[in-house]
């Protein structure tokens, strides 16, 4: 081997060995920033990744006693079960709706509000609605539905006393499973319109004060303004978030659907978040709900690709 061919032989290595110092090099300079960001490393394996490592329970018969690799290997009878369940059905339904009128309402309200806020040229003004449609996002799901019941119960609710008072019947609105989505997509979208309009007030602080003001003298009204400036400079946002909403749409929590739901209104209300809980934490049959989790997640994650998809094929913004 001569000199040329021992130098090509050795570059590979030379190069390993010179981003291995480098990379000691950087962990030496900044290494407060790692230590910050350990806590997050740490989190993000012991919560998101290392579960994953549970996933086979939903292909066994999970007992706690015999352990993962004890119990019995089972296939994809769990999910056969679910998909053939007199609740299968049932339950799709009820947390499809319940996602997709929490979407189309709880979606572009915030851009609204948004876009309503960024005309506000009183700055005291603005911060005070910015303060006021901020707070109830901080509010816990017990004290927002505390809230829906104060309002709403049918013998002390104040809806219900305003109704006496002004002639009219009162409504047992808690127990009709025709106002349960109602009041669950409109609490949820008090709670988190607010929150919601900071990161499109954002994008919106970005538009170039130039193109504005030559709108302006070129005769454009406020709201030619916000359809042919405002809104193309948001647009991307407004797509990402989307995707990224629609990757969730099977995906209805419990906490807040479980504190709202009673006997009266559980034909809307069991979605498949609660229908999990119910049966995984009280009935302890954890490989069934585990399974069904998987689907469900697979399911979200089906999703997310085909709109991700569609959007980068319809227009130039997508997640990759």
């Amino acid at each position: 081997m001569n000199a040329s061919q021992r130098s090509a032989a050795r570059g590979p290595m030379h190069l390993a060995g010179a981003r291995r110092r480098k990379w000691w090099h950087y962990l030496k300079q900044f290494w407060p920033f790692y230590i910050m960001l350990l806590p997050a490393l740490v989190d993000t394996i012991l919560f998101r990744y290392w579960p994953m490592y549970g996933v086979q329970i939903a292909f066994r018969d999970f007992s706690i006693r015999r352990g993962f690799f004890g119990s019995e290997w089972m296939g994809l009878e769990h999910f056969i079960r679910f998909v053939t369940s007199n609740n299968f059905v049932p339950l799709l339904r009820n947390t499809f709706l319940l996602a997709l009128y929490s979407l189309f309402w709880g979606f572009p309200i915030p851009i609204v509000l948004a876009l309503m806020m960024n005309e506000v040229g009183n700055a005291a003004f603005k911060r005070t609605v910015q303060m006021l449609t901020y707070a109830p996002y901080f509010l816990s799901s017990v004290a927002v539905v505390g809230l829906v019941n104060l309002f709403f119960q049918r013998e002390t609710g104040l809806v219900n006393i305003l109704a006496v008072n002004l002639g009219l019947s009162d409504h047992n609105y808690l127990a009709d499973p025709t106002w349960f989505r109602t009041l669950y997509v409109g609490s949820g979208v008090w709670q988190g319109a607010g929150w919601g309009t900071i990161i499109y007030m954002a994008a919106l602080s970005s538009v170039d004060g130039e193109v504005v003001e030559a709108a302006i003298v070129d005769g454009a009204n406020r709201m030619q303004k916000i359809l042919y400036i405002h809104i193309p400079t948001i647009l991307p946002t407004i797509v990402i978030l989307l995707i990224m909403n629609t990757g969730s749409l099977l995906s209805v929590g419990y906490e807040k659907v479980l504190l709202m739901q009673n006997s009266l209104n559980m034909e809307v209300s069991d979605v498949i978040s609660t229908y999990v809980y119910r049966l995984g934490i009280r009935n302890a049959q954890f490989s069934y709900t585990t399974a069904i989790g998987l689907a469900n997640s697979l399911v979200n994650a089906l999703i997310l690709v085909i709109v991700n998809f569609v959007a980068g094929r319809l227009g130039e913004t997508s997640l990759w």
